[in-house]
């Protein structure tokens, strides 16, 4: 197991092993990063990582998961963009028990 050298904004340099870190790429961009728990304040500590620092922390042992983008972001989007108005109207719709309802159509405006 490999000791890393990495650095925590809180704690600065800290000493890591490899099991303590993970890659995250994007299987659609092949951007990346790597996370860490700082072992003294606890922090979790998220950095890009380079094409070359995802190499070196792969063949030090570091875990490498891939992961997809939402699939929503692929779906077409239809009707106005929601406004500052829409979320205050949101805001007040779910202050009523029976929002769901409200808000899906199956109930009529008013508190409970």
């Amino acid at each position: 197991m490999a000791t890393i050298t990495a650095s925590c904004p809180t704690c600065g340099d800290i000493k890591v092993t490899s099991r303590e870190v993970q890659v995250q790429v994007c299987s659609a961009t092949d951007e990346a990063t790597y996370s860490l728990l700082c072992p003294e304040c606890r922090l979790i500590v998220n950095k890009p990582a380079e094409p070359r620092v995802v190499e070196l922390l792969a063949s030090a042992g570091v875990r490498v998961v891939h992961w997809d983008l939402p699939k929503e972001l692929n779906e077409q989007k239809i009707g106005p963009p929601i406004s500052y108005d829409d979320l205050i109207a949101f805001h007040f719709e779910i202050q009523y028990t029976n929002w769901l309802e409200l808000i899906t159509g199956g109930g009529q405006n008013g508190a409970d």
